[in-house]
């Protein structure tokens, strides 16, 4: 036996022969009679970067759960595909001049390079990307038969325009309304014809069927403030437009109790109405401030602290007093929710209060409560959010808030100003995008016959190849320019026709791509109902936080459709979810300079890191691991160097896998010595014929304490047992048998699968892999013992630990605690005052 620790002399041909033998394949005929369990990680974008550290963490993370499964005697389907279409491919593409296909596809390769390296046991034989026609003909599919039920339809919306790059831009483009791409504020609101699905049709479902999925509670939270549905009133103020023509403005509240303390309304920047209410005096202020707000995020027009507003000099009519109430104009409030108009109670609301103080408008208490917080004249100093009695609202003082609720709601049914009603924040999913990188979708438009589906037996509508990608100036789809592919024939009429030449979203082709999977070869479906009964739904799916709302909530929504279809056995897609933490890392940034200044770029001043540019110091911050910021850090050299099970290791010990951890570049050393060590502990130990005591129990441990701590997902503390273990065994090692031996090689399998590997087949001579071997078990009984360690401190202070019986009483352990050399030391000239004697743990000596 060799005595020589050399990872690189093995790993990769254990590899290499891992794929020979189709050891992950689930059509192996080893694993034909094995229960099924569907592992998946989220699908991997194709980054031109590659992966670096970061990434590495979730693909071991759901590479150990999957190797741990198959030890315990499952047909583990575990696969890897690519997200090639969407915007990031199509922007690279455009900046270094090389088509998206092709550009994509050499991604593809050096990351299956280095998702091989780390020695996944992905079944490649399944590998697929949503780019590949064979697969979006099914997703083009899935679109026609959302349109056949009405879910997919067209509706003009809002888009921005930069009119610098002349393009489309996606909300996530615009960044202080300014553009990504050229950095210019020249960005207009266009409205054009867009697809939508109507994802709102399952807002219910998609709500309530949360509670039974095995997800993070803050996932399914999260998921719950997205769909954000809040039962309250639809109330109808009435107002003039600017020419004198009545018009109803409408208002969603989930507080129709605090009517009568409305003393200003707000409505939306996009608001429909705003242009037909806004009095000559004030229209160009609105329309100035209309124009800023529509560059800015949602998120940034919600957690914006100042709240800015323009009044439009017109007046609402509140329906419960007849009082008028201002209306102005604010970016807090979105056309996404409710109605994009909202009447506003300063005394009760906080965002209401900061307005109407900037604003010197009104505010009325119509919640009485001692918990309010007043000045000494007793007007409020803040808003008050609690409960309490109604006060100042003529006929329903003294109710409380619900019946107050109820009361208004009949008055306003009664007089036709209002009705119970439920709101939801989630909007219809805009589903189309101006760009050629796409799936395209799959619609012909015929002057005669209209909006006309392409028949089914005509897909997939290929993506041509094409020389120029570019946008085009008038922000239609590169495709529009490719008369080839526009004009076609019409399905029903076999007149001239022209093809959508919008796109779909990137989100399209990972809202299904699970289904496809375990059924990837079948030319005639998306995916048998047999074949999906046996494999699906994925029983573990790993991902990161980042896509814990859109991608989940769009994957749960296909499902549920392809289910009510007939298409599927089942209506959720992710049985459970576990989200990993990133990986974070020093970087370094220059204020001066505005940009993240790489490691290999600093020029170090009397140890003071300088940016190479201006000169100034840098400032120091942890920040996610990102090529952008200049402190990845690329797995290729740490493999060479330490090998991959290693580096597999260190992932895992870095921290609590469900939270983020900071990499430290030296720590990869400590889980390098732990191999090191463990490959000397099983190749020259001796075993015994019959294990130890002390062996026994530290096997019996390690088993125990790796099992119950994979379960729970504290991967780091499993590798913490592992060193445990391996310290106390070095003492011990030749009071080990052979089986105590094996069952630490197959133990450490999923953590270090080339090492136990190795050591499996070539030292220990064995035929089969070990993943072919069964998970250990562990004798409880074997754990149990009759001593118990004890401390004994003497005034509070620790002067020994010993070892004695369960059941030993006080004089027993204070004989043996007074025979202690450092307790006796301890009590020389002194008089011991009081014992305290905590059986099985403590045992402690008041001495003065």
């Amino acid at each position: 036996m060799s005595n020589e620790f050399r990872p690189n002399d093995y790993e990769a041909h254990w590899r290499k022969k891992w794929e020979e033998e189709e050891l992950y394949s689930i059509d192996n005929p080893k694993h034909k009679d094995k229960p099924k369990y569907y592992c998946l990680d989220m699908f991997p974008y194709p980054s031109g970067e590659g992966l670096h550290v970061g990434h590495w963490r979730g693909y071991v993370l759901s590479d150990v759960w999957a190797r741990y499964k198959m030890l315990q005697g499952y047909n583990v389907l575990h696969p890897m595909g690519w997200d090639n279409f969407g915007l990031p491919a199509e922007n690279d593409a455009i900046k270094n001049g090389v088509h998206p296909r092709i550009r994509t596809e050499k991604n593809i390769d050096n990351m299956r390079r280095q998702l091989k390296e780390i020695g996944c046991i992905y079944d490649w034989n399944r590998e697929f990307a949503t780019t590949d026609t064979d697969y979006y003909k099914w997703t083009q599919f899935i679109f026609l038969k959302m349109f056949e039920k009405g879910l997919a339809y067209q509706k003009e919306q809002p888009v921005n325009w930069c009119n610098e790059c002349k393009v489309v831009l996606a909300n996530e483009e615009v960044e202080g309304g300014k553009c990504e791409r050229c950095g210019g504020s020249n960005i207009e609101k266009r409205f054009i014809n867009q697809w939508m699905l109507k994802i709102t049709e399952y807002a219910d479902r998609l709500l309530e069927d949360l509670d039974g999925l095995k997800w993070p509670e803050k996932v399914k939270e999260m998921q719950r403030n997205w769909i954000g549905k809040s039962v309250g009133a639809r109330v109808i103020f009435e107002t003039e437009s600017n020419d004198g023509e009545k018009m109803d403005l409408e208002v969603f509240t989930t507080r129709p109790d605090t009517l009568f303390g409305a003393t200003f309304m707000v409505v939306a920047p996009e608001h429909p109405m705003l242009e037909k209410i806004v009095t000559a005096e004030n229209k160009d202020a609105v329309m100035e401030y209309k124009k800023k707000a529509q560059l800015l995020s949602n998120v940034d027009r919600q957690v914006g602290k100042d709240k800015t507003g323009v009044f439009t000099g017109a007046y609402g009519i509140n329906p419960v007093n007849g009082t008028k109430v201002p209306i102005w104009v604010s970016d807090y409030v979105l056309m996404d929710y409710g109605t994009g108009a909202i009447m506003a109670v300063p005394a009760h609301d906080e965002r209401d209060f900061a307005f109407a103080t900037k604003y010197n408008i009104p505010i009325i208490e119509v919640i009485g409560s001692e918990n309010a917080v007043k000045d000494a004249e007793g007007n409020l100093t803040e808003a008050y959010v609690g409960d309490g009695k109604i006060v100042n609202s003529e006929y329903i003082n003294g109710l409380s808030v619900s019946e107050a609720k109820e009361a208004i709601i009949e008055k306003l049914k009664e007089a036709g100003k209002g009705e119970k009603t439920i709101n939801y924040k989630l909007r219809d999913w805009i589903f189309a995008r101006q760009r050629y990188w796409g799936e395209p979708i799959p619609i012909i438009h015929c002057e005669k016959c209209g909006t006309v589906p392409v028949p089914y037996d005509q897909l997939p509508v290929t993506l041509p190849d094409v020389e120029s990608y570019r946008p085009t100036d008038d922000g239609k789809s590169p495709l529009s320019r490719i008369e080839s592919f526009v004009n076609t024939t019409c399905p029903k009429c076999g007149g001239h026709a022209k093809r959508e030449t919008d796109t779909m979203p990137q989100w399209a082709g990972s809202s299904w791509y699970f289904l496809r999977y375990p059924d990837k070869f079948n030319d005639k479906e998306l995916a048998s109902m047999d074949v999906l009964k046996e494999w699906a739904p994925i029983d573990m799916y790993v991902g990161g936080i980042e896509h814990a709302v859109l991608h989940l909530l769009y994957a749960r929504f296909w499902t549920k459709f392809l289910y009510d279809e007939g298409l599927v056995p089942f209506n959720e897609p992710f049985t459970e979810l576990f989200n990993q933490g990133m990986v974070c890392r020093r970087a370094h940034r220059c204020h001066p300079c505005n940009r993240w200044v790489y490691d290999n770029e600093i020029k170090y001043v009397d140890d003071k890191p300088m940016c190479p540019d201006c000169g100034n110091e840098l400032t120091i911050t942890v920040e996610k691991m990102s090529k952008s910021k200049g402190n990845g850090v690329s797995p290729d050299e740490l493999v060479k160097e330490y090998g991959t099970d290693s580096l597999r290791l260190y992932e895992l010990f870095t921290g609590d896998p469900s939270m983020d951890s900071e990499w430290n570049d030296d720590g990869i050393k400590a889980c390098y010595n732990l191999l090191k060590k463990a490959w000397s502990f099983v190749t020259t130990a001796t075993p015994a014929s019959e294990s130890s005591k002390e062996a026994k129990i530290a096997i019996n441990k390690l088993i125990m304490n790796v099992e119950k701590r994979i379960n729970m997902f504290k991967l780091n503390t499993a590798v913490s047992a592992f060193m445990e273990f391996i310290n106390e065994a070095a003492s011990i090692k030749d009071q080990f048998s052979r089986e105590d031996i094996e069952n630490f090689v197959v133990t450490m399998a999923a953590f270090a699968p080339h090492f136990s590997e190795e050591i499996w087949r070539n030292i220990f001579g064995k035929a089969n892999s070990v993943f072919e071997e069964k998970f250990p078990s562990y004798d409880e009984s074997v754990l149990v013992t009759d001593s118990v360690e004890i401390v004994v401190q003497v005034n509070g202070k620790v002067k020994a630990k010993l070892v004695i019986a369960k059941e030993a009483d006080k004089e027993s352990v204070a004989k043996d605690a007074m025979a202690n050399e450092v307790v006796k030391a301890s009590l020389e000239s002194k008089t011991i005052v009081k014992e305290i004697y905590v059986p099985g743990k403590i045992y402690n000596i008041v001495v003065k």
